[in-house]
């Protein structure tokens, strides 16, 4: 991909970008002046958002609706950007969902679609975009990842909380990488978050019985991984509540952590 202008905006590319922390991501970026490409299985809810950035920052927003369950779909939307030759500056790695069942309960085909959009979409965007970025000289790259990664596995949603362990590894291992190349990368680790994910999993009605102060804000949580990627925060836990949990887990014994996860959630 060519490179820019230094008076030309950057382009930030954003997976997921219909609804929650993606819409929110997308947001701050059109308001900090990047240029969009906005990703996502709802092409409706995509010109809607793009419309509504482009008036609102003066920004230009284009839209790749696809669903990145699809092993194609990852370097259709590359090869789109090379076609139309656009530069990204700005990656975020933000699609993803829970399968709120027993692993032997679900076919293997849902979880290989799970595993191709949590794990090898955000593997394989980044892949074939970091080369660019180390060129240029600037790059950001912020995988929403979750606490899930930090705590024990237990029943239901079996791959997800390993899924988001990945993430925070792989991000870490880019962070170290790409020291002192302009190019940064944050895993991005919320906790529950006001969004449209429960429903789509089918498990609003049990993550409505717990305590409010647990709930985060998507806005904000876009906020805090903006700004930690901006000054190269290799993880952001963006809320004081999550950050004291995650401490707490780490510092017990694996095997008492486990048993405490269990007994509360398995």
């Amino acid at each position: 991909m060519t490179a820019k202008p230094p008076n030309e905006r950057k382009t930030a590319l954003v997976t997921g970008a219909s609804a929650g922390i993606g819409a929110a991501l997308a947001r701050v970026l059109a308001r900090e002046g990047f240029d969009l490409v906005l990703t996502g299985r709802r092409a409706a809810r995509l010109a809607q958002l793009a419309a509504e950035l482009e008036r609102a920052h003066g920004v230009t927003a284009r839209i790749y609706a696809g669903d990145l369950a699809n092993p194609a779909t990852s370097t259709a939307i590359v090869t789109s950007l090379e076609r139309d030759r656009l530069a990204v500056d700005f990656l975020a790695n933000n699609a993803g969902y829970g399968i709120h069942e027993s692993f032997h309960d679900t076919g293997w085909d849902r979880q290989k679609d799970f595993l191709q959009v949590m794990v090898t979409a955000p593997c394989e965007l980044t892949h074939r975009l970091l080369p660019g970025m180390v060129r240029r000289g600037y790059g950001r790259i912020l995988n929403v990842a979750s606490v899930a990664g930090f705590m024990p596995g237990v029943r239901g949603n079996t791959l997800y909380g390993a899924s988001k362990a990945f993430l925070v590894s792989f991000t870490q291992a880019l962070h170290t990488e790409h020291r002192g190349t302009g190019v940064h990368a944050t895993a991005l680790c919320p906790g529950l978050t006001y969004s449209e994910f429960h429903d789509v999993t089918g498990s609003r009605r049990s993550m409505q019985r717990l305590p409010k102060f647990l709930w985060l804000d998507a806005g904000r949580v876009a906020e805090a991984g903006y700004r930690a990627v901006m000054r190269n925060q290799a993880v952001c836990i963006p809320s004081i509540q999550y950050r004291a949990i995650v401490s707490v887990v780490r510092a017990l014994p694996l095997g008492l952590a486990h048993r405490i996860a269990a007994t509360r959630y398995g």
